[in-house]
């Protein structure tokens, strides 16, 4: 069963806006732990907030402090590996979605000339010897 839709926007009540925080906070540490449990993989969460006074730190400080440091002392190379900024994200997307569109229009143009065979086949031979090179053209302007 697939959870509905949340509304994204600012919880004005103060005290609800809190729980909900503690909720999706409490959900967030166990998506990490999961991660680390399930993948094999040293991970750590830091989340501030305005109503902690100091920042929730999962596992713990020390074992955050020693990811954070092991990520330090990686070489750049494997730092940026997979590392996407903003405009990156958006071009790789881009990108994807030009191949996709590429690929709908090889296969429609494919099924038109598909209809467009069929069309003539079922009509009168003699209307075949009228069939010239620019009826697939003016198939292809209508697309």
């Amino acid at each position: 069963m697939s959870k509905s839709k949340v509304k994204l926007a600012f919880i004005e009540n103060d005290a609800k806006r809190r729980a909900v925080y503690n909720k999706r906070k409490k959900g967030l540490l166990n998506k990490v732990s999961e991660l680390t449990t399930l993948c094999g993989i040293n991970a750590c969460s830091i989340v501030y907030s305005k109503f902690d006074s100091e920042p929730n730190v999962w596992p713990s400080t020390l074992a955050a402090q020693q990811v954070i440091s092991q990520f330090k002392h990686l070489p750049e190379m494997m730092k940026e590996r997979k590392m996407l900024n903003q405009e990156a994200y958006l071009r790789e997307r881009i990108m994807k979605l030009k191949k996709r569109l590429n690929r709908q229009l090889l296969e429609n143009r494919e099924k038109d000339l598909v209809e467009l065979m069929f069309k003539y086949l079922l009509t009168d031979k003699r209307e075949l010897d009228k069939l010239s090179p620019t009826d697939l053209d003016d198939l292809e302007k209508k697309n």
